[in-house]
């Protein structure tokens, strides 16, 4: 035991004795290990934002939405086809929401964007500018803090009368209340009735910076489509959304003469697939990172060597006092791991570091992984075994003699 003490102490001083070339020898397990961290953080953390994203729709959702489309010989992504219309949704609720006790709410869904609001003297550009139906505050679970949501007569009339976030509210209306005041979405006046309930960040977006109107009003009077994005369900609860999905895919294939051109998702469905993006894309990334690791091992397997060539006669001088090989081998390995357990525990210093600080100024979200850290670490060190392992071999296996004459 204290001869192994004493190789440990003889591997440190070596160390401290070249303290810039030990450090720029880790520099590569520092770097792939940092690089490690911070992908699988940032990963975990685009992980949880899709994952609250999807919680924040509401409790029991299924979307349908249009397949994609091809223009101009290009096929575009999810969604971009024109192939949903209202009656789709007004068939939705007279033959599955009226019909049974499945479906508890239904609502057409039209995204847009680039309005700019007027009122009370001053301008606002809104995040999000959408067009829902009446059932959306319980498809959503969004309370509405003050006044009263649209009715159904509101959409059928295409009414000019709009709900409003808290964002919006506070930013127009700062000095008094919303409710009953009028507001220019572009040359088109219309009546906030209605002020939501405080929703918060949702995926680096204020959910609160909205303005939701009747959808056939955004339709008729804004967007001029008359298609809509897709088409929000609530089931009743949780055991019957397969069962609903079956419904709404055999409803909507016969009411587009069983051509399938919409696709049919629950909140698991849509979650999946974009964890899976992002896994992908953090595996990839990380991958790419860890190739760091394995040059930085080459590089301390290259120094190492070069140590060895270098203390050949301190080599030749230890094992001529009655040091045994493996006594050597043990020191050249310790050196070796030093270096890498060493840099594995400062890149992961550097990566937590790196993550926090693109979650500061880039706006993302990020989440460090302990297990992340302990595997970086262990096979940082894994990484100096292997690397240290011919390096220490080789001096190990010196000559004293030969080693003595070495100049």
């Amino acid at each position: 035991m204290m001869r192994f003490i004493i190789t440990i102490k003889m591997a440190l001083r070596a160390l401290r004795r070249n303290t810039m070339r030990s450090i720029l020898t880790a520099l590569g397990i520092i770097i792939g290990v940092g690089a490690v961290i911070a992908m699988v953080s940032i990963g975990n953390g685009a992980k949880a934002q899709v994952q609250n994203a999807i919680a924040g729709l509401g409790d029991n959702l299924i979307i349908i939405s249009p397949q994609s489309q091809n223009t101009g010989g290009v096929r575009g992504g999810a969604g971009t086809g024109v192939t949903l219309i209202p009656a789709d949704a007004d068939a939705i609720v007279t033959d599955l929401q009226e019909g049974s006790n499945r479906v508890m709410s239904v609502s057409p869904y039209v995204s847009g964007g680039g309005y700019q609001i007027l009122a009370n003297g001053l301008n606002w550009r809104p995040q999000s500018m959408l067009g829902v139906g009446p059932d959306w505050p319980d498809i959503r679970s969004w309370k509405v803090a003050e006044g009263n949501f649209f009715s159904d007569d509101d959409v059928k009339a295409a009414s000019k009368v709009c709900v409003i976030g808290k964002t919006v509210a506070d930013t127009l209306f700062p000095e008094g209340s919303a409710i009953g005041q009028m507001m220019r979405i572009g040359n088109i006046p219309f009546k906030v009735i209605g002020i939501m309930d405080v929703k918060g960040y949702s995926n680096n977006q204020d959910q609160d910076d909205v303005v939701l109107l009747p959808y056939k009003s955004h339709m008729t009077r804004l967007s001029r489509r008359t298609s809509v994005n897709s088409i929000y369900v609530k089931a009743r609860n949780e055991d019957v959304v397969e069962r609903v999905k079956t419904d709404l895919t055999d409803l909507m294939t016969q009411r587009h003469s069983g051509v399938i051109d919409f696709q049919v998702q629950d909140q698991a469905e849509i979650a999946a697939l974009r964890n899976q993006a992002t896994t992908t894309m953090t595996y990839l990334l990380g991958a790419i990172a860890g190739v760091s690791l394995v040059v930085g091992g080459i590089g301390i397997m290259n120094i190492m060597l070069v140590s060895v060539t270098e203390r050949t006669r301190e080599i030749g001088i230890r094992l001529a006092l009655g040091a045994h090989g493996k006594d050597v081998l043990t020191q050249f390995l310790i050196e070796a791991i030093l270096l890498s357990s060493l840099g594995g525990m400062m890149g992961v210093a550097l990566g937590i570091g790196g993550s926090e600080i693109a979650g500061k100024y880039a706006g993302w979200a990020v989440e460090p992984s302990t297990p992340a850290m302990v595997i970086a670490v262990v096979f940082s060190s894994l990484v100096g075994v292997f690397f240290g392992f011919y390096p220490a071999r080789k001096a190990a296996a010196m000559d004293p003699i030969e080693a003595l004459r070495y100049e």
